[in-house]
């Protein structure tokens, strides 16, 4: 079973782990471990009373395929998913008079002025007093929830201050890394970044062409997919596209991140895109030949080979619109 939410921050292909635990975006390590464990016990087999072996499947598919996954990215500080999110703040904020919420307790937020966060607290504590108790409604309400994050990030301008001080860093029960050091414990010089971050120290953190930004964007995203977060690629690899269309290499990336994502419809769109402005794109015509696959096999033909290994590492990171660098994708053997 898979779940479908296309409301609040998953519109954008965003895994809103926040919602999903129905905690606050700038939520610390405590306040997660204790949000899931309420939520396990719940959903958890033993713990609750199904009035039916239906409702017991259901319990346990949200437990498995939403609840964990969520504790896992957040109790242990996943530095992209958190990257990622900056990111998506930042984007809300330059676009907000295109993003529209669609629930009630969204738009009263939208107008809550200088009490945001007063506002954003009890509007998110009504939402989640009861947000795993309708099996059949919970989807309803982690879209809901996401709406309201949506809201906050979009007014607040992403996750600012004292609210980035609070969001996990290495995991439960251990301690933050020292000042000047990087997630892997390496000391910050200018001009490097962090978990794909704009340069440390830099007060120009891209440089000025279009092209160049793009670029550097392109290069983040290939770090993204290489970790296999390819929600985080789509954000990057849609800025590069704002700054220079003509990207082929950003759109046969953005195809493929959306192939792994499971959405062929917009993943057709960007190959075909790139291959219109580079025929001989590598990436773009593994892809295509990806989709002709599926094409088939919805047709009733014979069923493609499945998409299983990882990407390869970066062979040219200088170059990134250069071809084969996740070639691996549509075929090989698993590692």
């Amino acid at each position: 079973m898979s779940f479908q939410i296309e409301r609040g921050l998953f519109k954008f292909d965003f895994t809103d782990h926040h919602a999903v635990l129905g905690i606050p975006v700038n939520a610390d390590v405590k306040e997660v471990r204790k949000r899931y464990l309420k939520i396990a016990r719940s959903l958890h087999p033993d713990s609750r009373k199904s009035e039916s072996e239906a409702e017991k499947k259901l319990a346990n598919q949200l437990l498995s395929k939403l609840v964990n996954p969520a504790y896992e990215h957040l109790s242990q500080g996943n530095r992209d998913y958190l990257v990622s999110l900056g990111h998506m703040g930042r984007r809300l904020a330059a676009e907000k008079g295109k993003v529209a919420p669609t629930s009630e307790a969204a738009k009263q937020l939208s107008r809550s002025g200088p009490n945001l966060d007063n506002a954003y607290k009890s509007a998110l504590q009504h939402l989640t007093a009861k947000q795993y108790e309708a099996l059949d409604q919970v989807l309803d309400k982690i879209a809901e929830i996401s709406e309201l994050n949506m809201v906050y990030l979009m007014l607040n301008g992403g996750l600012k201050g004292d609210n980035v001080a609070k969001l996990p860093v290495g995991g439960v029960g251990s301690g933050t890394k020292p000042p000047g050091t990087n997630v892997a414990g390496q000391r910050k010089s200018p001009g490097s970044t962090v978990a794909g971050g704009p340069p440390v120290g830099s007060a120009s953190p891209l440089p000025d062409s279009g092209i160049s930004r793009a670029a550097e964007y392109i290069r983040r995203a290939e770090g993204y997919m290489a970790k296999n977060n390819f929600a985080g690629a789509v954000l990057e690899l849609r800025e590069a596209l704002k700054l220079d269309q003509n990207q082929s290499r950003a759109h046969s990336l953005l195809g493929v991140a959306y192939l792994k994502q499971n959405q062929a419809t917009m993943a057709k769109v960007h190959i075909n895109k790139a291959l219109q402005l580079n025929p001989k794109d590598e990436l773009a015509l593994k892809g295509k030949q990806h989709l002709d696959g599926l094409a088939q096999k919805n047709q009733g033909g014979k069923q493609p080979p499945k998409v299983s290994p990882q990407p390869e590492p970066r062979k040219q990171p200088d170059k990134p619109s250069g071809g084969g660098l996740f070639g691996g994708l549509f075929g090989g053997k698993k590692k």
